[in-house]
């Protein structure tokens, strides 16, 4: 299986100190694995196009979107605020601590700690949404 491999500098992945250090490999990750990722995901998230929103909005474009602008989707002020254009990088990032990553997001989900899972359901959507 090909992944890509997210580490700090210091070898720790879950502080704010750390995620500013993060380094993205240029390998993709496995959308067949990201697929059994994302049942996490599915709780909160639908993956389909013109399908409504769940507690989370449905991440149907994801990709190349910015924060916080989906149309339906009442988001926190904070990522609004964000402006971060949804790419492997960004979504890297956010994906291993999101209040760390935008602090007073309402994603109540802690994050993924494997970085491999993380690249792996990042591919998944990707793949799922192109």
């Amino acid at each position: 299986m090909v992944g890509v491999i997210v580490v700090s500098n210091e070898g720790q992945i879950s502080s704010q100190k750390n995620l500013d250090n993060l380094v993205v490999s240029s390998e993709l990750g496995d959308p067949l694995a990201g697929k059994r990722v994302f049942n996490k995901c599915k709780v909160c998230h639908l993956l389909e196009k013109d399908s409504v929103h769940r507690i989370g909005p449905n991440l149907y474009g994801v990709i190349n979107r910015t924060s916080g602008t989906v149309p339906g989707y009442e988001f926190s002020k904070a990522m609004r605020r964000a402006a971060i254009t949804w790419n492997r990088e960004t979504l890297s990032r956010y994906l291993i601590k999101p209040k760390d990553f935008i602090p007073g997001t309402k994603m109540a989900f802690p994050g993924l700690k494997n970085p491999e899972d993380i690249q792996d359901v990042i591919a998944y959507i990707r793949e799922h949404t192109e």
